[in-house]
Order: C-alpha cells, then sequence, then structure tokens
C-alpha cells in the first residue's frame, strides 16, 4: 500500500528512506526533534528528508524520494513535510529489508536504489551523489556504500563511546581493491586509544547510506541474517557472510561533519553541528 506515490513511477534511481518507530536503542527515533543553528526545530526524519532533496537536486537525472515506513505516526510526518510514502510490514527485520519490500510494493523498477538511513541529518548531499556516481559508472557494481576517513575528533569521540558502554558509529577497513573487508560497532583497526597513528588517522567511519541493483536487494531478502550480522547488528554483513562484495567509495566532507543519531546522547553533539555549520 503506497499513500501519495505514484506507483507507476518508472525513475531511473530512487531513494527509499527507511524509517521504523520501534527502535530498541532508541524509540521513536525518527520524531526526535533536533535544532538547528537559528534554534528551528525540526524531526530527525524532516532533516533526513532535507538531506535527500539536496542530494536529488545536485544528482541529476530521473531520481524519486520516498519514505518507507510501518508506523502511521511516521507516515503522518512524512505527508506533514510534503514526501512521497510506502508503508511496509512490521516484520522487516532492518532497513535494507524495508526497502528491498517498499520497491516491490510500489512496482518501482529503477536501475539503482539508493538506501538513505533515516538516523544521519548530516548527510552531505555529495555523498548520495558520489554513490550514485560510482553505481552509475559501472554497471556491474552489485551493492556499495560511502566511507569517510575520520578526522582525530571523531575517533575520539567512538572511543568515549565504547568506553561509555554506549552502541554508536560503525567502521569499515576494505582490501587494496577498495572492497569492504568487515564492518564494526567496535573502532576498527586497532590503534590503541590513538587518533592518529604514524601521522595518519587509519578509522574509516562507515555512513549509514547503500546503493543496489534490484538483483542484490532480491537476493539479500533470500538470505537469512548470519552470525556476524546478528553479533554486530549491522544489516550490511549479510552481503559480506554470503560471499557477496561491498564496494566501499571513499568521500570526503571538508569542514563539515558527520554524526548518526544513535542514542539520546547524540542529540547535543548533532545539534552542535548542526550550530557550527550554520544548517538551519
Amino acid at each position: 500500500m503506497a499513500c501519495g506515490q505514484k506507483v507507476s513511477d518508472m525513475a531511473e534511481t530512487v531513494i527509499i528512506i527507511p524509517a521504523r518507530y520501534a527502535s530498541t536503542r532508541y524509540p521513536a527515533k525518527p520524531l526526535a526533534v533536533l535544532k538547528g543553528a537559528g534554534g528551528v526545530g525540526r524531526t530527525l526524519l524532516e532533516r533526513s528528508v532535507i538531506a535527500g532533496r539536496r542530494a536529488v537536486d545536485q544528482a541529476g537525472g530521473d531520481i524519486a524520494l520516498y519514505v518507507a515506513t510501518d508506523d502511521d505516526r511516521i507516515a503522518a510526518e512524512a505527508e506533514r513535510i510534503g514526501a512521497d510514502v510506502i508503508l511496509t510490514s512490521e516484520s522487516c527485520r532492518n532497513g535494507t529489508e524495508r526497502v528491498a519490500e517498499a520497491v516491490k510494493t510500489a512496482g518501482l523498477s529503477p536501475q539503482i536504489v539508493v538506501n538513505l538511513q533515516g538516523d544521519a541529518p548530516l548527510t552531505p548531499p555529495h555523498f548520495v551523489t558520489a554513490l550514485i556516481a560510482a553505481m552509475r559508472e559501472n554497471p556491474g557494481l552489485q551493492m556499495a556504500t560511502p566511507v569517510l576517513r575520520c578526522d582525530a575528533e571523531s575517533v575520539q569521540n567512538f572511543i568515549a563511546d565504547r568506553q561509555a558502554g554506549r552502541v554508536g558509529a560503525t567502521t569499515v577497513v576494505s582490501n587494496r581493491l577498495g572492497q569492504a573487508l568487515y564492518f564494526s560497532k567496535e573502532v576498527i583497526p586497532f590503534t590503541n586509544g590513538r587518533g592518529v597513528v604514524d601521522g595518519v588517522v587509519p578509522v574509516f567511519h562507515h555512513v549509514g547510506l547503500y546503493a543496489y541493483r534490484p538483483a542484490a536487494l532480491a537476493a539479500y531478502i533470500g538470505w537469512e541474517p548470519g552470525p556476524l550480522e546478528t553479533l554486530e547488528g549491522l544489516e550490511q554483513l549479510r552481503f559480506l557472510e554470503n560471499g557477496h562484495p561491498v564496494q566501499a567509495v571513499e568521500v570526503s566532507a571538508p569542514g563539515a561533519a558527520f554524526w548518526e543519531l544513535n542514542n539520546p546522547s547524540d542529540v547535543p553533539l548533532i545539534e552542535g553541528y548542526l550550530a557550527r555549520m550554520g544548517m538551519d
């Protein structure tokens, strides 16, 4: 069932923001209000939709944007801010499953499907456009995700989260072909508590953003979660556990900050970043 969206949409690329109410670590997270630089409060969902719309404007081409949810309260908020909604079932176990179901439910047939997770309101538009560009340039690429080399401040924030027992940002290590070897909620690679090693920050932040071919999404929902996905709570590990390569597209964000909303304690940190970057 779809609300306010064109089921016949034949866009080359679709950006879908999966949003659920019953988050384990932060219930009702998509409706959490974040104040911007001017003191204006916007819900996390609204800020995520704004990020998606900016990406659509920059990427060019035929791109559609949707919110996928199983909750009427989130659907109502999406409609309030003028976003098209695709209603999905409560059985979706993660955002990738929800995106896959949304594509099927709405009868969409894009060449590229982008999963813009709804907990990253600081996502710069060029992260999304870089991912779409990588998929457009390499038709054989089945799945890709951005990675961002951390600065020393970010690494220390990651380490502080883990020392406080908070499950926070995700880090990633890749091979020389740019393919992800592993994703973790721990800080990898091991740096012995340091942000800079031999003059370099060796830690890469995994950005909560994915691009897939429809065939990759179809394969994903046919696999059961594996032990690593279950332990880490990271949906993308299902691809690696089934021998499916995940291309890591390196992006940069000079002068910008990037942080996801994982816990209530992240709210003041993100609001500080919004103020610092002058984002209303």
